[in-house]
């Protein structure tokens, strides 16, 4: 295997694997209450450390479930946000087609994904104290922006190396054998 086929394969792979990321954080955004709800119950399980080591995890997360219950109850027209929310990680999952297709060419996907990521920080470190959310949570809301950067660090770094590779070949192309 030459080197430009085995960087497009591992630039496809990371690609893969952050488009499952991305499909799976928008899938469960249509379930949230469901979600929070069981997630609650099994943080309060008879079994779980949680409520003694983690007091301060277990009330938000009880506050939040409790909160997405009586939204859901009185006003489900409101969780139509979060709808939107699993849509925007659907539509966003879908761009990163176009690197998987043509990785130098739509590097630019790559870096808009960088900054999103870089985005992420600012809008939990202005909005999570606005909308009172604890800063242990927001620091959990950044992590995703942290872990997201770092497989689109590495497809950028490998799709730098694969232009010079592809320039390299045009500017050197192969001798074409006599009589061919």
């Amino acid at each position: 295997m030459s080197e430009r086929q085995a960087l497009t394969r591992g630039i496809r792979r990371w690609l893969v694997f952050f488009i499952v990321c991305l499909v799976l954080s928008g899938l469960t955004a249509f379930p949230l209450v469901t979600e929070l709800r069981w997630t609650a119950e099994l943080l309060s399980a008879p079994a779980s450390p949680v409520p003694e080591h983690f007091p301060g995890l277990m009330e938000w997360i009880t506050r939040v479930s409790e909160g997405l219950d009586t939204i859901d109850r009185e006003q489900p027209f409101m969780l139509y946000g979060t709808d939107w929310l699993a849509f925007a990680h659907l539509v966003i999952a879908v761009a990163f087609y176009g690197p998987y297709r043509d990785p130098v060419r739509n590097i630019w996907v790559i870096e808009f994904g960088m900054i999103a990521c870089a985005g992420i920080i600012p809008l939990a470190l202005i909005c999570g104290p606005i909308r009172g959310i604890p800063f242990w949570w927001s620091l959990i809301d950044m992590s995703f922006g942290v872990f997201g950067v770092i497989p689109l660090l590495i497809v950028r770094r490998m799709i730098k190396r694969l232009e010079v590779l592809e320039r390299t070949a045009a500017a050197n192309p192969a001798p074409v054998p006599a009589g061919a």
